[in-house]
């Protein structure tokens, strides 16, 4: 498990690397600025709306379609029963990696191909809720696609990816460190 921790961290340094030295762009390119009191507003809003959107998908969508959400109960199960120190660090992986990857550079390096960042929205969301298939099964992917809309959309509006980043590490912390 640290292992495969490792390998997504490395691939966060390797985009920050290519950013910077492929590409010679600043990290401001892709949404990486100081944290103000709004980057924790916002972060702290989509938190709300983003576990209030999974807990909806869960508690209606999911039985009303009469999906089978036993893959991600049991991989829930799994992550529950590992060391909170790994748990912290899996939360904060998440929040930082995968902001970094799906969101900040994904969307601007798709808008900056296509022009469009209605596609790129979509694209982030697309690879973010594809991510997240092995392991948690498809009726996991109704709330995580949610999770992913909200998050680019977020990002769209406010290229600010400490905004994601904190509104991300609530969001997991809810479900991976508050129990």
């Amino acid at each position: 498990m640290l292992a495969r921790e490792a390998v997504w961290w490395a691939s966060a340094a390797a985009i920050l690397a290519w950013l910077r030295f492929g590409e010679r762009l600043p990290l401001s390119s892709i949404g990486f600025r100081r944290v103000t009191w709004k980057s924790l507003v916002f972060g702290l809003l989509a938190a709300i709306a983003t576990t209030m959107v999974m807990a909806v998908f869960y508690a209606v969508v999911i039985p009303r379609l009469h999906l089978n959400a036993s893959a991600a109960q049991a991989e829930m199960q799994v992550i529950l029963r590992m060391p909170l120190w790994f748990r912290v660090l899996l939360v904060l992986r998440a929040a930082v990696v995968e902001e970094i990857l799906f969101r900040g550079y994904l969307i601007e390096k798709v808008h900056q191909l296509t022009g469009s960042l209605w596609l790129a929205v979509l694209c982030s969301v697309a690879v973010f809720t594809y991510a997240h298939l092995a392991g948690w099964g498809v009726a996991h992917l109704i709330p995580v696609f949610g999770a992913g809309l909200i998050f680019a959309l977020l990002y769209a509006w406010r290229r600010d990816l400490p905004s994601n980043m904190v509104g991300h590490f609530i969001t997991d912390a809810l479900g991976f460190l508050a129990r």
